[in-house]
């Protein structure tokens, strides 16, 4: 559990520098979707060299044909976070726009566990309910006016 747990927040840690690093692009560039775009170039380069040292074979087409429609547009969501990061950060700050992301993140989260969403319900406990409270209190202290 616990490499899991030090993955997570490790992936977690890094979302802002991608953030920033999209910010300061976008300055340049003059919108989010260039260094967008740029971000997703560089993963492709990043991900098929590591496909390859791994070996993963390549799915057949029967395989990619028993994913769901929906999942092939899963990138889309992407697209919309790396954008909006490149968008908002020089207004909210990286704490600012990350502890609102976080916050989005718990709420639909809660929400797609609680009514099944792709899984097994989860129904939203009090335990939960105060945590999302907290991470809404504490995303208020972030971006109050004179924090």
């Amino acid at each position: 559990m616990t490499k899991y747990i030090a993955l997570a927040a490790f992936a977690g840690f890094l979302l802002p520098l991608q953030a920033l690093v999209n910010a300061r692009a976008s300055a340049v560039f003059g919108s989010p979707f260039w260094p967008t775009l740029v971000n997703f170039i560089g993963g492709l380069v990043i991900l098929v060299p590591l496909i390859t040292f791994l070996r993963l074979p390549a799915p057949t087409l029967e395989l990619a044909g028993r994913v769901p429609v929906y999942a092939w547009f899963s990138g889309v969501v992407g697209v919309i976070f790396v954008a909006q990061a490149a968008y908002t950060i020089p207004q909210l700050g990286a704490a600012g726009m990350i502890s609102l992301a976080v916050a989005g993140q718990m709420f639909g989260s809660m929400l797609f566990d609680h009514f099944g969403i792709l899984q097994d319900p989860d129904p939203i406990s009090l335990q939960k309910a105060l945590g999302a409270m907290f991470l809404i209190a504490g995303t208020w202290l972030i971006l109050r006016p004179g924090s």
